[in-house]
């Protein structure tokens, strides 16, 4: 069997670990998972209602214009519905809009790091890679608008940014997307964007009337705690939807994920109340991270990324001996750093009982 080439090239994506697997590596009985960004108070009790609602219907297959779920978020939205389309995970959009926009001889621009999807499905098409630097954890979208040439397809900004948590603001944005020739696509990927409390983050729907190569990327994954569903969806002009339903798969959302988004969707006290949480226990740790003297990127989603000033690799597999999974920065493009996803306070409190042993261990060598 031969492969295409530059295929090999691209890293296997590595999940974190399943708490079931470290539970039966380590002998545990519990295991807290901080890994994946995951909402630790799951989803609406509105979702379980709807999924019963269709188990007899396992045998049939979904709809694959999603029209329902398509009606009544672009009217909460308040955009039209052929400017939506839905994915397996807004992660498969993004592989859409690679397939469609990016071949050999153009090129796309990103940040460096970011969500590493960009540059895999990017790497598959066979495009070339101009990646621009963070800057102290923000994107240079300076830096990233002078990159661009006549080469280039698509632009990636990821708001809030994965792993970094930080965000650009509404005027750094417009000043960026007045930069960008109308022939560039422009991803803008709001996978968090419903934890972000910002008061100068953008509203990038509303620009879609002035910025034609504009395309806005959500997910129902995170906040609305649908991760196992995977759904997602992107909002554009009508056009660039449907030139990206050229290369959507057919049924590529489930019965089941549909009815879950609808019932998500429809729950917006149960959206608030996470949102609400998930700042109250983010300052547990940030505040717990000062006294300690650990220093971190301030963060506008549901993790934070901090610098334990010590292998990161080391500290992970220390705190996986306490049974609690979080992200290594090594594997992420921060060495030194730990990526924590934002627990409940009983699991940000273990967290940080853990991790302050492993400073204070490091202090003493």
């Amino acid at each position: 069997m031969i492969p295409k080439q530059r295929i090999l090239d691209v890293p296997v994506y590595q999940p974190g670990k399943p708490i079931e697997e470290v539970k039966r590596e380590l002998g545990l009985t519990e295991v807290i998972k901080l890994a994946s960004n995951e909402n630790p108070f799951g989803c609406s009790p509105k979702v379980k209602e709807a999924l019963a609602a269709h188990l007899d219907t396992l045998a049939i297959y979904p709809d694959g214009g999603s029209m329902q779920l398509r009606w009544e978020l672009a009217q909460f939205l308040q955009v039209e519905p052929n400017q939506l389309i839905f994915g397996n995970g807004s992660d498969e959009i993004v592989q859409m809009i690679a397939r469609t926009f990016l071949s050999e001889g153009t090129n796309t621009v990103m940040a460096t790091p970011t969500f590493p999807q960009y540059r895999s499905n990017a790497i598959i098409e066979g495009a070339e890679l101009i990646e621009v630097p963070l800057k102290e954890g923000v994107h240079d979208l300076d830096a990233m608008a002078q990159a661009i040439n006549e080469k280039t397809r698509v632009v990636w900004v990821c708001n809030p940014n994965n792993p970094s948590g930080t965000i650009v603001t509404e005027s750094q944005l417009l000043s960026f997307l007045e930069k960008v020739p109308r022939d560039v696509l422009v991803v803008m990927d709001e996978a968090y964007y419903e934890y972000v409390v910002a008061e100068d983050y953008p509203q990038t729907i509303p620009l879609l009337a002035k910025y034609p190569n504009l395309i806005v990327l959500r997910t129902f994954s995170k906040i609305y705690g649908l991760a196992a569903l995977r759904i997602g969806y992107g909002i554009a002009r009508p056009e660039v939807i449907e030139h990206l339903n050229h290369v959507r798969e057919p049924f590529n959302t489930s019965t089941l994920a549909q009815a879950a988004a609808r019932a998500a969707l429809a729950d917006q006290e149960f959206v608030a109340g996470c949102r609400e949480q998930n700042r109250t226990n983010m300052k547990l740790l940030t505040d717990r991270f000062d006294e300690l003297g650990l220093t971190y990127f301030p963060s506008q989603a549901n993790f934070v990324l901090v610098d334990i000033r010590q292998d990161s690799n080391v500290v992970f597999g220390k705190l996986l001996e306490k049974g609690l999974i979080v992200r290594s920065g090594a594997a992420l493009g921060f060495p030194g750093y730990q990526r924590i996803t934002v627990g409940t306070a009983e699991q940000n409190n273990k967290l940080l009982a853990a991790l302050e042993a492993v400073v204070l261990e490091a202090l003493k060598q």
